[in-house]
């Protein structure tokens, strides 16, 4: 019978540092000595800088440990101690948690917010392969045209691609749709088309559906996920792993955000001539809307 899910994340902590500690330095088995003794929820909520110090080690040690240990980062580490956390924890609750870590302190907040957002930039960055980088760009390259798809908190990443992949000169349409209205949305796509699906790690029907519906019609697949080893990757042409917030504390498309902005700045090096084009329509067009006849603010 398998582990109940509540205490997955640190029986798993425990066996790596277990079945590692004869690999670890000195100054790792500090730091891993530490992870299995302190409770899972001030893991959550520190800083690879917090844990250094409550260790008497550093950050970079904090992270080299983690690797060894079979982690790709502290962001990895904490989505598996949070999946018991939050299956167990009102949303309320956790808010009241998150606050009551952080404080009212302004400075304490700030760096609570860009802490994290570092280490999951740092961690997406170091999982993206160039060559996987450049299996995705050149998926989108051939493209007939780019679906992006992306509900609840995705849905502002899948948005955004598609607003820069026009600005980039390319075709690009957004799908949120759920449920029946999402079958209408599918009906148009065909051979030659790219689906990237900002995919979250929850498991909705959704995803499935889009995945086969692409196969079917002969249309590729890039998917962002947090969960690049899960089901929904077996079916993807170009699977991007983009860490998610274990906290809540920064916006979960935070990484597929800046992995699409990647994607699109790749893309338009590719073919420069033609983003370069597609913007100076864009001058154009912006230029007619504005009204020239309203009076300008005087220069003072």
């Amino acid at each position: 019978m398998s582990e109940p899910r509540s205490v997955t994340g640190t029986t798993r902590l425990a066996a790596a540092v277990r079945d590692m500690w004869g690999e670890l330095s000195a100054s790792e088995r500090v730091v891993a000595q530490y992870l299995v003794s302190a409770p899972p929820e001030n893991l959550l909520f520190a800083s690879a800088q917090e844990l250094g110090a409550a260790s008497g080690t550093s950050n970079a040690t904090v992270v080299r440990a983690l690797q060894r240990l079979g982690y790709a980062g502290l962001p990895a580490l904490k989505r598996e101690l949070a999946a018991g956390f939050t299956s167990a924890t009102a949303p309320e609750e956790r808010l009241k948690q998150r606050i009551a870590r952080v404080g009212h302190d302004l400075d304490e907040v700030k760096d609570r917010v860009f802490d994290e957002a570092t280490e999951r930039l740092e961690q997406c960055r170091r999982l993206l392969e160039t060559d996987v980088l450049k299996q995705a760009v050149q998926t989108l390259a051939d493209a007939r045209e780019v679906v992006a798809y992306g509900v609840g908190a995705s849905e502002l990443a899948a948005r955004h691609v598609v607003l820069k992949l026009r600005r980039a000169g390319r075709r690009a349409r957004f799908i949120g749709a759920t449920g029946f209205t999402m079958a209408d949305e599918l009906l148009s796509l065909g051979r030659g088309d790219a689906v990237v699906i900002l995919h979250p790690g929850r498991r909705l029907r959704e995803f499935t559906v889009l995945t086969d519906r692409a196969r079917a019609v002969g249309a590729s697949v890039v998917l962002v996920t947090d969960v690049p080893t899960g089901p929904l990757a077996t079916h993807a042409d170009v699977v991007i792993s983009a860490p998610h917030t274990p906290t809540g504390i920064t916006a979960e498309s935070l990484a597929g955000i800046v992995v699409m902005d990647a994607l699109v700045l790749a893309l338009a090096s590719l073919d420069e001539p033609r983003a370069v084009e597609a913007s100076h329509q864009l001058t154009v067009l912006r230029g007619q809307l504005i009204d020239r006849s309203e009076p300008r603010p005087r220069k003072s």
